[in-house]
């Protein structure tokens, strides 16, 4: 039987965009797509909120081998005078900043694309570390930071395991 009543039919709503699922701000969504349709009328092809480039941290690699504590961090593309390498009580601190860029040149069209971005990198000393004698090179891109390391004793203590005697519940007054 059919029936001349208005159903409700509920859209599933699912973030088309980082700009509507990361801030839920659907109306920014909505004017974007308005914005980029009405410039793909006029020949652009640009998205108006287009990905926005990622921050850069670089890789970093702790070994202990041989009473040394080794410190790797890939830098690609940097210089030595780039990077700074800095020790603050209990934490060795490498920072820098990476700058690139990008030519594209095709017929009638030209582009050049600048990114900067700085790293703060803060690593925790162990114990036993000394970073007075810490020792720093740079290689390939590659910056590589050694430390002599004195061996502490481990302070442990070993539990007994005991068997825990039932819970009774008691009633209630």
């Amino acid at each position: 039987m059919t029936t001349n009543t208005p159903t409700r039919v509920e859209k599933a709503v699912t973030p088309a965009t980082a700009w509507e699922g990361a801030f839920g701000f659907p109306l920014f969504h909505r004017l974007s797509r308005e914005l980029d349709a009405m410039f793909d009328r006029f020949g652009m092809e640009r998205p108006m909120f287009a990905e926005l480039p990622k921050p850069w941290t670089p890789d970093v690699e702790v070994v202990t081998k041989d009473n040394m504590l080794k410190v790797k961090i890939d830098l690609p593309g940097l210089k030595k005078e780039e990077v700074t390498v800095e020790m603050l009580e209990n934490n060795l601190i490498v920072r820098g900043e990476r700058k690139q860029e990008k030519e594209e040149k095709k017929e009638g069209f030209f582009r050049t694309e600048r990114t900067y971005g700085s790293f703060y990198r803060s690593l925790p000393l162990p114990e036993g570390v000394n970073p007075e004698l810490a020792k720093a090179a740079m290689h390939d891109g590659v910056l590589e930071i050694t430390m002599p390391m004195v061996k502490v004793a481990e302070k442990t203590r070993k539990l007994e395991i005991t068997t825990a005697e039932p819970v009774t519940a008691g009633k209630a007054a």
